[in-house]
């Protein structure tokens, strides 16, 4: 429907060949290129026509041919850029875009106009001096495949595992930066089927891992872990690297004793909140306990426990996670220490009588 239904004519190109008819209802723009100079003229006088209500036999238009494919330009959907000097300044990416790769480009940060690519399945930006992350970023809820290999990157934002990325996002490679730590909010990336934590500086994995319950492949080699999360257990995974970790000597018999008995009026709420899944939130609690409640430690009889706990490391056989594993170091092992904690004097001894009888 044309008539009365033209906002706007733009003809500022029509000598090149270009214009753009500005509809209003539904409000899109239609644009036009390489068109023959004398055609489009024609055309668009046909436009005002039709805008103005005239009788669509005394419009001067022309018969219409179908257009050959080779006169079709189709959506791009996917460009890779590998040198600074190929980078665009001053075009714009295409909308349609899929996959972007930009490597090598020296980028000290994310462009704007690749956080407005709606459409991005896979975005890969190794390879850069890349040293934050927008929170933008999370606004690309079709992005399946992250590239951040080889950048200055020192944390990976908790926003933006609460984000849509935590429904979409399944590869995500942060190898070869300098961070320490991952958010606590890390593990609702629930999508996740391949991570690389390579050649960072790592001092822990994060506590709540097993959550990450699609997760196949994971490689943290060449980092700072000392052990592993108790939570590792639960992991069920295809392929796993930790090579050239500084892994500790596990000694079951030197535990990490911080129980206080009896226990205090919080260690007391928190278990009984834990240990019957009772609904809490920062509408009902101060944001600090619900955060602690989120950590809690497990203990092997199922128990919950907060601050007051015994703690140790024990070896684990990373086969019992994964089907492939790396050797752990150059001696050929694939054992690892794990973390494991007590809720009670009790609990710990009965682990000490098993220990001690299967040695």
């Amino acid at each position: 429907q044309v008539q009365q239904n033209v906002e706007r004519l733009f003809t500022r190109f029509v000598e090149e060949g270009k214009a753009t008819v500005r509809l209003r209802e539904p409000a899109v723009d239609l644009c036009l290129s390489k068109a023959n100079v004398i055609n489009l003229k024609t055309f668009l006088s046909a436009v005002r026509l039709a805008h103005q209500g005239n009788d669509t036999g005394v419009l001067p238009l022309s018969p219409l041919v179908p257009a050959k494919n080779s006169d079709v330009e189709k959506p791009k959907t996917k460009m890779i850029i590998t040198s600074r000097r190929d980078y665009p300044l001053t075009k714009s990416f295409p909308f349609s875009l899929e996959h972007l790769q930009t490597s090598y480009c020296k980028l000290a940060r994310i462009d704007s106009r690749v956080l407005s690519l709606r459409k991005l399945r896979k975005l890969d930006l190794s390879h850069n001096h890349i040293k934050q992350l927008p929170a933008a970023l999370g606004d690309l809820v079709c992005l399946q495949e992250l590239d951040l290999h080889d950048n200055h990157l020192e944390a990976f934002s908790g926003a933006l595992c609460t984000s849509g990325l935590q429904k979409s996002l399944q590869f995500l490679d942060l190898s070869q930066n300098q961070i320490r730590a991952l958010p606590l909010e890390f593990c609702r990336l629930r999508g996740l089927v391949r991570l690389r934590l390579d050649d960072n500086a790592l001092l822990r994995l994060p506590c709540r891992i097993g959550q990450l319950s699609r997760l196949r492949f994971l490689s943290a080699a060449r980092n700072k872990l000392p052990f592993l999360p108790s939570d590792f257990r639960k992991l069920s995974l295809e392929n796993l690297d930790l090579f050239g970790n500084p892994f500790e000597q596990p000694n079951p018999l030197v535990p990490n004793i911080q129980l206080k008995i009896p226990c205090t009026l919080l260690e007391c709420a928190a278990r009984a909140t834990v240990n019957h899944r009772i609904p809490y939130g920062c509408h009902l609690l101060p944001s600090h306990l619900c955060k602690d409640l989120e950590v809690a430690k497990t203990c092997g009889c199922g128990s919950a426990c907060l601050s007051s706990f015994i703690q140790i490391t024990v070896t684990m056989n990373l086969h019992h996670v994964a089907h492939t594993v790396v050797l752990v170091d150059n001696m050929g092992g694939t054992e690892a220490p794990v973390l494991c904690y007590f809720c009670s004097l009790d609990c710990y001894s009965q682990f000490l009588d098993r220990h001690l009888q299967s040695s």
